[in-house]
């Protein structure tokens, strides 16, 4: 899969990482951008890593009235990714990965299962076993009771072959601040991150493990300026 993933003769993709925390109709109003330039061929591909304040993200398939279980202590954005209701905030790791997957076998499938791959061998550099469930999106650990703990969230939307929106590592974000919600529709399962885990990581350390995993998975990076943002 990673053969196929990488396409052929494919150029770097960039790499950017955006300083302090990044407003969240702002980075989709910037993904947009981006993934329209890569469809015309004017651009680069790109994974664009943000932290974002605290926000809760409704996807495609969200039901606020079974999926906010009290009022919302912070701001829902509705999006256009899969996927359901979840929390964003600080300390955790959001990769907005924007590419094209025409190059890269158009197999959206495959692609979902390269974006698991990544985090399971980010996770893997941290003595983190990361599991897939059948019957549940995102990449999880077992919390050894007969239920799992999500540590990763995945949503996708691709338009033209190009993706956009991606994927969200909890490297020690505030776990409180899921209460109130059913993180990405699943019951009964917890929600854990890195450092809760007892590995003392922080987000350069998490960084550093991501571009290595994504490089095995989907091929090289190129750093890309140094301010982390820009179309």
């Amino acid at each position: 899969m990673a053969g196929t993933l990488q396409g052929d003769g494919i150029r770097p993709v960039e790499w950017v990482i955006a300083p302090g925390l990044t407003d969240y109709e702002a980075a989709v109003a910037e993904m947009e951008a981006r993934a329209a330039r890569i469809r015309e061929g004017t651009a680069a591909e790109r994974v664009w890593l943000v932290e974002h304040p605290p926000i809760l993200t409704a996807g495609t398939s969200a039901q606020q009235d079974r999926d906010l279980l009290v009022p919302p202590r912070f701001p829902v954005y509705r999006t256009g990714r899969g996927g359901q209701i979840t929390y964003h905030g600080p300390g955790q790791r959001v990769a907005y990965v924007m590419l094209d997957l025409k190059a890269r076998g158009a197999d959206i499938r495959a692609y979902v299962h390269g974006l698991e791959n990544w985090v399971i061998r980010a996770l893997d550099r941290f003595n983190v076993k990361g599991l897939t469930r059948d019957d549940r999106v995102g990449v999880w650990v077992e919390r050894g009771d007969g239920f799992d703990d999500k540590i990763a969230a995945i949503g996708v939307r691709v338009r033209r072959w190009v993706s956009f929106h991606g994927i969200s590592l909890n490297v020690e974000p505030d776990l409180g601040h899921y209460a109130g919600i059913v993180p990405c529709g699943v019951q009964g399962h917890g929600i854990t991150s890195l450092v809760a885990l007892g590995r003392p990581v922080g987000m350069v350390e998490a960084d550093m493990a991501l571009r290595e995993a994504f490089e095995e998975v989907f091929g090289p990076t190129t750093d890309a300026g140094d301010d982390g943002r820009g179309s």
